[in-house]
């Protein structure tokens, strides 16, 4: 008898889950239905934008370098950009569909946290249950710090130097549409989870895989690696490089500081 009440026991806590999955995942199709029907807004004016060289971050490069008087920086390489490529009849009607829902998962994204929160919920304590409301609402801000940094960022200065960049003159340059979304969604996406750091810290920092020694220990190879993988997306100039790594070693110093609160806390206990 006790194991049948066990096993329903189970079963309810699946039930509860299954729910908690039927509604994040409408969530996200409400809001890929919304990105489908406004194709124009969604491919144009947001996932493309990066390849004008109007945009908003070439123009305030711009100005910036020639504000500190290092001369105007130029994006003319941008114009190979003007005129993309379709390769295959159904490529147009597959993105629409792929990226619709790729943005409908991201806008849906602090809704998921949240249903996820609910679920385990019920098995924390009162303290636990504070600590995770806060946890919830700074990976939500942090995810989304993230992706306008890789959006307005890491992405248009990665799509500048890869359309400046060329082996020989004889290389006929013929861009398809998809990976210039690709770049964009993909390193934007990166930079949401990348900036998660800080709450990855507290977590290993609570089961003890990492500490504020060990963090200080790999700080110089920590920097190193950061400027190795800046001077790579961006064009070949100090200004970019260091823009790009001014946000990472900050987020890396405050997860060194979260792992050394918590280990405070964890001592006091």
């Amino acid at each position: 008898m006790e194991k049948k009440e066990k096993e329903m026991s189970f079963l309810d806590h699946l039930e509860v889950l299954r729910w908690h999955l039927v509604r994040s995942s409408a969530a996200i199709i409400l809001f890929s239905i919304l990105a489908f029907i406004f194709p124009d807004f969604v491919f144009k004016s947001v996932l493309l934008a990066p390849t004008n060289s109007n945009f908003i971050t070439y123009q305030f490069l711009s100005d910036f370098s020639e504000f500190i008087g290092t001369g105007e920086m130029q994006f003319k390489h941008l114009s190979k950009l003007e005129n993309l490529s379709v390769l295959k009849l159904t490529d147009q009607f597959i993105s629409h569909i792929k990226f619709s829902l790729y943005t409908g998962f991201v806008l849906a994204s602090p809704y998921i946290i949240w249903e996820i929160f609910r679920f385990v919920k019920p098995a924390l304590h009162a303290n636990e249950n504070r600590i995770a409301n806060i946890l919830i609402f700074f990976a939500s801000i942090l995810f989304f710090l993230g992706l306008l940094f890789g959006y307005y960022f890491v992405s248009p200065l990665s799509i500048n130097f890869l359309a400046s960049y060329s082996i020989s003159d004889q290389l006929q340059l013929i861009i398809e549409f998809t990976n210039i979304i690709s770049i964009v969604t993909t390193i934007s996406f990166a930079n949401g989870l990348l900036f998660e750091l800080p709450i990855l810290a507290y977590f290993l920092s609570r089961i003890g895989l990492i500490t504020p020694e060990i963090m200080r220990k790999y700080r110089k190879h920590a920097i190193v690696l950061i400027l190795i993988l800046s001077a790579i997306i961006t064009p070949p100039d100090i200004f970019s490089q260091i823009l790009v790594s001014i946000p990472v070693l900050l987020l890396y110093e405050l997860s060194i500081k979260i792992s050394k609160r918590v280990l405070k806390k964890q001592n006091k206990q």
